[in-house]
């Protein structure tokens, strides 16, 4: 609000009184908004927070401190409830498993490279984080898309009323069909095979843990025979096998766990993230300045032009 100088006589002239310069539009809007309005604004299911009183889901903070651990509070920050000991046990193996790769990773690379640069750890953090996107982060997310329409095509899905919805075909002729549409495309099909190793050290002790899973009754075991099928099909005709990798892994884990594909990336980068912090802060005291992303003295490859005149290149225009 603007304010006027009061030009009148007495005790109080010179002294700055408000002016009212609200216009009509502004008025009606002041007008329209009451204070629920306002306190609907954020409103949200997650977490309720008073002067003394803090409930995460309705959970109080002080029974979750004493009594939850961080992968069960994870669950119910995202699901609403709590897990199942089973549930929140099989969520703290693909945690586990994808906390770190080493430098070779684009993410844990440019975190360090960003620690050496002044930007603090939340700026390292960050820039890391920032890398992980839909071709380095997103293959679990891609996979858990695709185990759900195999599953949903081989009848493994559920229904409307709850129960299994039809099969359309079988869960070999589901696998037979998204594989040759994606070499068709010629697009390789996510959470197979890997650059780095030939057969990724996480898949077996993941898949291991998914098999106990089913076999207590815990998840159904439907999108872990929709990725074995995968994985047989992909080594067909080939001299060395396709197998799982840690995306491919931990998609069966979350898909068996119900959570969507998007929840399973967010769940990849909360994992990836303590990686993040730990490579940030171990380059932050190494003393390094402006580290780059090659060691001197090696300089990259140049491919253009030798060296050349600027005055040779001129042309007289009209």
């Amino acid at each position: 609000m603007r304010t006027r100088t009061d030009t009148t006589d007495g005790a109080g002239a010179g002294r700055n009184e408000p002016m009212d310069r609200t216009s009509p539009a502004r008025a009606a809007a002041l007008d329209a908004v009451t204070t629920r309005k306002v306190a609907d604004w954020w409103t949200t299911e997650v977490s309720d927070i008073e002067p003394g009183v803090i409930r995460f889901r309705g959970y109080p903070v002080q029974d979750l401190i004493r009594r939850a651990s961080f992968v069960e509070t994870i669950w119910t920050m995202v699901r609403g409830s709590m897990p199942s000991p089973a549930q929140a046990a099989l969520l703290e193996k693909a945690l586990v498993a994808a906390v770190d790769h080493g430098p070779q990773a684009p993410s844990i690379a440019a975190a360090r490279m960003a620690a050496t640069c002044g930007v603090g750890l939340h700026g390292a953090m960050s820039t890391g984080v920032g890398l992980l996107g839909d071709v380095h982060g997103g293959a679990g997310q891609q996979c858990v898309e695709l185990l759900q329409r195999l599953v949903a095509a081989s009848g493994g899905g559920e229904a409307a009323d709850g129960g299994s919805s039809p099969a359309a075909v079988s869960l070999r002729e589901a696998v037979a069909a998204e594989v040759a549409a994606h070499r068709e495309r010629r697009a390789y099909i996510p959470g197979f095979g890997h650059r780095f190793h030939p057969r990724d050290p996480r898949r077996d002790p993941l898949l291991e843990f998914v098999q106990e899973a089913v076999d207590a009754g815990v998840v159904t075991g439907h999108h872990l025979a929709a990725a074995q099928e995968l994985e047989a099909q992909l080594s067909v005709g080939r001299e060395r096998p396709v197998p799982m990798n840690i995306d491919g892994a931990t998609a069966v884990i979350y898909a068996e766990l119900g959570f969507t594909a998007e929840l399973a990336r967010g769940l990849f980068i909360l994992s990836r993230s303590v990686g993040v912090l730990a490579h940030s802060w171990e380059e932050s005291q190494s003393g390094r300045r402006i580290k780059g992303p090659m060691p001197p003295p090696l300089l990259p490859t140049y491919a253009g032009h030798a060296e050349r005149a600027w005055a040779a290149e001129t042309v007289d225009t009209p």
